[in-house]
C-alpha cells in the first residue's frame, strides 16, 4: 500500500506506487462496533442473496430475471415483455431513490449493501485472514520466495475461492434461468447441458478474477457510482469525515508524547499513527477528505476510535459527519434539495403503485393479418382475418377461453376451437375470423370492442380495426 504525501495523493489513485504498477493493498483486520454492525447486515443479505431463487410465493420465484426467455419475477410477482413500461418506472423510482439516498448519506449503499463490498471483505477477506494471517503476516508472504509455505497457503486460498466463485455463479445462473431449470440440469448431469455448464465456468471465472486479482479496483476503476460522488455530494451530505479541525487543531497532526498535554502545545487530536490508513480496503488516506476511491466502509472510524481511547482522547475523530457539521457545527438539515428529491421519489412511486393495481393478468392482443383486405361472402357478410395472442400472467391454468364481440352484432370463428386454455403464465396465439353485415359497418375502418371471456366470465377487453367497402349501401 503506497502511503501517500499531502501534496500528491489527488495525483494518482492509492493502488499505484511511484512506478505506475499496482501497490496490491494489504489491509489491517478490522475490528469495532461499526465492523460488527456491518457483519450482521452482510449476514442477514447474504442469507437473502442465496436463499431468494429458491424461494417460491404462489409458485413464483421470489426473484428471477430471465432475460433469455423474457420472464421476470419480482417479489413473487411475474413479469413479462408486456409490462416494461412498469420496468420503466421502477428503473426511474431506483434511479431517483439512490440520488436522493447518495444526497443525504454519501456512499452508504457502497459500504453496507454492495454486493461487491459484501463478498470481498465479509468472505473473501476473511478467509485471506484465516489463510495468510492479519497484515503483517500477509506483506511477508508477498515478499517471501516461493516455498512449501507459500505454495500451500496459495493453493489452499485459491482453492477456497474458486469453490466460493463457483456457488456464486450457481446461484447467479437461479437468478437469470430459474432454480428449478438450474436443479433439473444439475440432476441431468452436465454432459447434458454443455452450454449451461460452459455458462457457469464463465461465471466462476469471472466472479473468480473480480474477487482473487480485481478486488478493489471494482470500486476504484469500473464501477461509475464512485465518479458521480462530485456531482451528487454537498457540504451538507452525511459521509466518513476525518475532523480536521480537531485533528490539525494549530500547528497540526504529531505523534503521540506520554504524559504530554497536546491543547498547550496547539497539537491536534490526530496522533498521526496511520491506522486509519493501514486498514482501509482501497489503501488511501481519509485524512485527505473526501475521495473517489472512499467506500464509506467504516473500518477507519473503528481504527481512530480504539486509538483514542488507547490515548485518553475523544473518540469521533473520523465519524460519520457532513463538511457543515465539522467546520460549523451543524446539524443534519432537510434541504430544499432533498425535498425536491423525496417529491419526485413520491411522484414516481405513487405513479408506479396505480399502474400495478390497473395492471391486468390476462394481456390480449388482437391484430389484423398484414397484407389482407376484407373479403365479401353470402347474405351481405364482410369477413376480416386477425391474429391472437394471449399472455397468462397468473399462475392458474385459464380455461374455456372464447371470444365475444361486443360492440358489433356479428360472429368470431377460430381456425382451430372455440375454447381453448392458456395454460400458466402461458402463450396463446392463433387465427381467427370476424363476420360482420355490411348494415353494421360505419365506414371503410371501423374500430370493434372485443371480450375474451373464460366460461361466462370476463376477464379481458380488447379492441381492434374492421375494414369494409368504401361504399356498402
Amino acid at each position: 500500500m503506497a502511503e501517500q504525501g499531502q501534496d500528491n495523493f489527488r495525483d494518482t489513485i492509492g493502488t499505484l506506487n511511484e512506478e505506475g504498477k499496482r501497490a496490491w493493498v494489504f489491509p489491517k483486520k478490522p475490528n469495532g462496533k461499526w465492523y460488527e454492525y456491518r457483519k450482521y447486515v452482510s449476514y442477514v443479505l447474504l442469507i437473502f442473496l442465496f436463499s431468494a431463487p429458491f424461494i417460491k410465493i404462489n409458485g413464483n420465484q421470489f426473484l428471477m430475471f430471465n432475460v433469455l426467455e423474457r420472464r421476470f419475477n419480482i417479489f413473487g410477482y411475474p413479469f413479462w415483455p408486456q409490462d416494461f413500461h412498469l420496468f420503466v418506472i421502477i428503473m426511474l423510482v431506483g434511479v431517483v431513490f439512490v440520488i436522493l439516498f447518495t444526497v443525504a448519506f454519501g456512499r452508504l449503499f457502497c459500504g453496507w449493501v454492495c454486493p461487491q463490498t459484501i463478498f470481498m471483505e465479509m468472505v473473501f477477506r476473511r478467509i485471506e485472514y484465516w489463510i495468510d494471517g492479519d497484515r503483517g503476516k500477509q506483506l511477508r508472504l508477498s515478499k517471501m520466495k516461493w516455498n512449501a509455505e507459500k505454495i500451500k497457503k496459495r493453493v489452499l486460498k485459491w482453492f477456497i475461492f474458486f469453490l466460493i466463485s463457483f456457488a456464486i455463479a450457481n446461484v447467479f445462473l437461479a437468478y437469470l434461468i430459474g432454480s428449478d431449470q438450474l436443479i433439473r440440469y444439475i440432476t441431468d448431469g452436465p454432459s447434458q447441458h454443455i452450454s449451461t455448464l460452459v455458462s457457469l465456468l464463465i461465471f466462476t471465472g469471472v466472479f473468480y478474477f473480480v474477487f482473487a486479482w480485481f478486488r478493489e479496483q471494482v470500486c476504484i476503476i469500473a464501477c461509475p457510482y464512485g465518479r458521480l460522488q462530485g456531482v451528487l455530494l454537498d457540504n451538507k451530505s452525511i459521509i466518513v469525515a476525518y475532523d480536521h479541525k480537531r485533528g490539525e487543531k494549530e500547528t497540526g497532526r504529531a505523534k503521540f508524547k506520554k504524559n504530554e498535554n497536546r491543547s498547550t502545545t496547539g497539537k491536534g487530536d490526530c496522533i498521526d499513527c496511520f491506522a486509519c490508513v493501514h486498514v482501509c480496503p482501497t489503501g488511501i488516506d481519509i485524512r485527505n477528505g473526501t475521495q473517489l476511491e472512499c467506500v464509506n466502509c467504516t473500518a477507519c472510524i473503528d481504527a481512530c476510535d480504539h486509538m483514542m481511547e488507547a490515548v485518553n482522547l475523544p473518540k469521533g475523530l473520523i465519524r460519520y459527519a457532513s463538511e457543515d457539521n465539522i467546520e460549523k457545527k451543524e446539524k443534519f438539515k432537510f434541504t430544499p434539495r432533498l425535498k425536491g428529491y423525496v417529491s419526485v421519489l413520491a411522484i414516481l412511486i405513487a405513479v408506479l403503485i396505480g399502474m400495478l393495481f390497473l395492471r391486468n393478468d390476462i394481456e390480449a392482443k388482437i391484430l389484423r393479418l398484414p397484407g389482407q383486405l376484407y373479403e365479401r361472402k353470402a347474405n351481405n357478410i364482410i369477413s376480416n382475418v386477425y391474429t391472437y395472442k394471449l399472455v397468462n400472467k397468473t399462475t392458474k391454468d385459464i380455461d374455456n377461453v372464447h371470444f365475444k364481440l361486443l360492440s358489433h352484432q356479428g360472429t368470431i370463428r377460430l381456425v382451430s376451437h372455440d375454447d381453448f386454455i392458456v395454460k400458466e403464465q402461458g402463450l396463446a396465439e392463433g387465427t381467427l375470423f370476424i363476420d360482420l353485415n355490411a348494415n353494421e359497418l360505419k365506414a371503410d375502418k371501423n374500430r370493434l370492442e372485443i371480450g375474451v371471456y373464460s366460461g361466462d366470465v370476463l376477464i379481458e377487453t380488447t379492441t381492434t380495426a374492421f375494414l369494409g367497402p368504401r361504399s356498402y349501401r
